[in-house]
C-alpha cells in the first residue's frame, strides 16, 4: 500500500530510536495508519476500557478500521492471545488491509515480536502507543527530553530481541557473527544517551526549583490543576486566566505545564498551573521521566482535581488520578474537586458539601462558564485568610503609595488631616503589604492595626 503524505508526517509508525535518527536496529514490518484495535480483557481488569483505548489510537493519529475483542484467564506466553486467536486476527488484518495492530495491554518484547511475525504487520502495545502520543505532543525542550528518556528506557528493555536477524557469536572458525557485539554497542549508545538526558533534566530541575523559590518569595499560593486526561483542565485554565492555551477534545492534548496569575476575591491572587493529564495504567517510565514536572503538583498549596462529570467511568478515573498522586507524593496536598462538563449531563451548577457541611467540590462547565463564579471564592476559602485590615498614615508627598493601596486592596475609608496628611483604612493581601514595606519604602511605623 502506498504511504500517504499524512502518514509521512505522523510519527506513530516511525521506527526510530529517539535522538539517533532512523535506525535499522529492528527488522520489523513497515507501518501505516490503518489500525486494528486488539482489546484483551483479563481477570482483575477494573473495567472494559476498549473505548478509551480506541480514543488513544485516534489521539495518536491512527485510522481505526477494525476491532478485535478477546477475553483470557491468563496471557499466552508466546503471543498473549493464543495461536487460534492470532489466526483469526491475522485474517481480519488481511481483509481490512491494516498496517498496524494496537494492543490494549503491555506486551513483552518476545510477545510483540512473535505477533508481528505471525500477523505480518506492526504491533504496538499500550505503553508504546502512549509514548508515541507524548512524543507527538511535547513542545518544550524539557518535555521532549522527558519523552525521549522514557522512550529510550522502553527501547532498551526490548533491545535483546532487536537483532534477531543477525547471527549470534559462536565458537569456531567461520561461525563468529556480529550479533552480540552489536547488541553491546547499542546498549552502550542508549545508556550513554540516557545519562546525557538525565544530566540535562537535572539542570532543568534546578531551574524549576528556582522558579518555585521565586513564587514562594512573592508569597503567592500555587494552585495546580490535576485530573484524568481530557477532563477539561486546559479549558478551565483558559477560563480562569483568560489565556488561549491549546485545549482539544483529545487524550493528552496538554503535556507541557503552564503558569498564570489569577485574581481571587477582593485583591488576593494565586498562581495557577496546568499539568499533564493522567490515565489508567500510565507507564511507570513515563511517570518517572515526568517527575520534575509532576513535582510542581506535590509542591502546590491546593489541587483542583478536575473530573468529567458526565463520564460513565467517573469513579474509576478518580481512583486512577488519586493513585498517581500517591505515587508522586502529592496525596496530602489539600484537594478541591471540580466536577466539569455539567453541560453534557443533568447536574446543576453549585457547591458540593460533605456530610459535615464542608465544601468538597464545585460543579461547573468550563466551556460555557456556568458555575465559575462559585469556584473562585471556594479557592480563596481553601487557601485560607490572606487579607488583613490596617490603618496607614501617609504624607502628602506619598501619593504614589496611595495609588498602590487603591490598586492592590480595598480602601474602606480615606481621611485627610488639617496638615494634609492622609489616613487610609485598607484591606489587602498580607504579602502585598510586606512588598510595600520592602520594595516601595513604606515605613512600618506608618502602619497600625485597624
Amino acid at each position: 500500500m502506498r504511504p500517504t503524505k499524512s502518514s509521512a508526517r505522523r510519527r506513530i509508525i516511525a521506527e526510530q530510536i529517539p535522538g539517533s535518527g532512523p535506525a535499522d536496529l529492528f527488522d520489523r514490518p513497515a507501518g501505516g495508519e490503518r489500525a486494528v484495535v486488539l482489546h484483551v480483557r483479563l481477570p482483575g481488569d477494573a473495567l472494559d476500557a476498549a473505548e478509551e483505548f480506541e480514543a488513544l489510537g485516534d489521539s495518536a493519529g491512527a485510522e481505526v478500521v477494525g476491532r478485535f475483542r478477546h477475553r483470557r484467564d491468563a496471557p499466552d506466553p508466546r503471543t498473549f492471545i493464543g495461536r487460534g486467536k492470532v489466526q483469526e486476527l491475522a485474517e481480519q488484518v488481511r481483509v481490512l488491509d491494516a498496517a498496524l495492530v494496537l494492543v490494549d495491554q503491555p506486551l513483552s518484547a518476545a510477545q510483540e515480536r512473535n505477533l508481528e511475525a505471525d500477523l505480518g504487520c506492526r504491533v504496538l502495545d499500550r505503553t508504546g502507543l502512549i509514548l508515541d502520543i507524548f512524543a507527538q505532543r511535547a513542545r518544550t525542550f524539557e518535555g521532549r527530553l522527558q519523552v525521549e528518556l522514557a522512550q529510550l528506557k522502553h527501547v532498551a528493555s526490548r533491545l535483546v530481541r532487536g537483532w534477531s536477524h543477525l547471527e549470534r557469536q559462536k565458537g569456531g572458525i567461520g561461525l563468529r557473527g556480529p550479533g552480540e557485539k552489536q547488541l553491546e554497542m547499542d546498549r552502550r549508545l542508549i545508556g550513554g544517551r540516557i545519562q546525557q538526558i538525565e544530566r540535562r533534566l537535572a539542570k532543568v530541575r534546578r531551574t524549576r526549583e528556582q522558579g518555585r523559590k521565586a513564587r514562594r518569595k512573592r508569597e503567592l499560593p500555587v494552585v495546580s490543576l490535576v485530573g484524568y486526561t481530557n477532563a477539561g483542565k486546559s479549558t478551565l485554565f483558559n477560563r480562569l486566566t483568560g489565556s488561549d492555551r491549546q485545549a482539544e477534545d483529545r487524550l493528552f492534548a496538554t503535556l507541557d505545564p503552564s503558569w498564570r496569575r489569577i485574581e481571587l476575591q477582593r485583591g488576593s491572587a494565586a498562581v495557577l498551573s496546568d499539568t499533564v493529564g493522567f490515565i489508567s495504567r500510565l507507564p511507570h517510565d513515563l511517570v518517572a521521566a515526568f517527575r520534575s514536572t509532576l513535582e510542581e503538583v506535590s509542591d502546590a498549596d491546593l489541587l483542583l482535581h478536575v473530573i468529567d462529570a458526565g463520564a460513565e467511568e467517573r469513579e474509576h478515573q478518580v481512583e486512577q488520578v488519586e493513585a498517581v498522586l500517591a505515587e508522586i507524593g502529592a496525596e496530602r496536598v489539600p484537594t478541591l474537586r471540580v466536577y466539569n462538563k455539567i453541560d453534557t449531563c443533568t447536574l446543576a451548577p453549585g457547591r458540593v458539601h460533605d456530610d459535615e457541611g464542608v465544601v468538597e467540590g464545585v460543579r461547573l462547565s468550563a466551556a460555557t462558564g456556568v458555575g465559575i463564579d462559585d469556584l473562585i471564592p471556594v479557592i480563596g476559602e481553601y487557601l485560607g485568610p490572606q487579607r488583613i485590615r490596617r490603618r496607614v498614615f501617609l504624607r502628602p508627598e506619598q501619593g504614589r503609595l496611595r495609588s498602590e493601596f487603591f490598586r492592590l486592596g480595598q480602601v474602606l475609608e480615606e481621611r485627610y488631616s488639617e496638615a494634609g496628611d492622609l489616613e487610609l483604612e485598607v484591606e489587602l493581601p498580607e504579602h502585598e503589604l510586606e512588598r510595600l514595606h520592602v520594595r516601595e519604602g513604606l515605613p512600618r511605623d506608618e502602619v497600625a492595626h485597624a
